[in-house]
């Protein structure tokens, strides 16, 4: 199922201009990773358009604020030379932060295609929007969350994807839109 801008901006909140600016890349990566289902579209659309404030960020906001300044020196995210918390913010459509999941993330991806930057050597490749929609497609894939889409359980892929439920209105008022968009 290939999506139009018309469902990528009902389903992100994005504008007309990025969500048509988004689609060649945004198809891409759901039919790599199977993304391909109403309910699997619909659900990936309102968690990207939540992490990614409606198609708009692709690098992390940086204060820091007293959560940022806790990814320096964080082992769990393999934030273990000085500057590492900083230089592995969040960035791509589902903001992956810490130098290992940049290195997982990297990985992940060259399993899949064949010119996949190193992340960590050149993080901010994880901001052009060819490899933002790669890496959150991928990390959909990587934490099966088509299997969730699948059954409708939104709250748990939101789980997987935040670690809580920050947002979750405004998420589930985005996954209504894009199912209705989607039919």
């Amino acid at each position: 199922m290939s999506l139009t801008a018309q469902q990528i901006q009902a389903g992100t909140g994005a504008t007309a201009a990025r969500a048509a600016a988004w689609q060649p890349h945004l198809n891409l990566a759901c039919v790599l990773f199977s993304i391909d289902s109403p309910k699997r579209l619909a659900a990936f659309l309102a968690q990207i358009g939540h992490e990614s404030g409606h198609l708009v960020y692709v690098r992390e906001l940086w204060g820091p604020t007293p959560t940022q300044t806790r990814y320096e020196g964080r082992a769990g995210l393999g934030n273990t030379q000085p500057g590492d918390g900083k230089r592995y913010m969040g960035r791509g459509l589902i903001q992956t932060t810490g130098r290992a999941n940049y290195c997982g993330t990297r990985d992940g991806l060259r399993e899949f295609l064949m010119s996949v930057p190193d992340f960590e050597a050149f993080p901010e490749e994880l901001e052009k929007a060819d490899m933002a929609a790669m890496s959150a497609a991928w990390y959909w894939h990587s934490r099966n969350l088509n299997a969730l889409a699948d059954v409708g359980d939104f709250r748990n892929i939101t789980l997987k994807i935040n670690g809580g439920l920050n947002g979750f209105t405004e998420r589930q008022a985005l996954y209504r839109a894009a199912t209705l968009a989607l039919g």
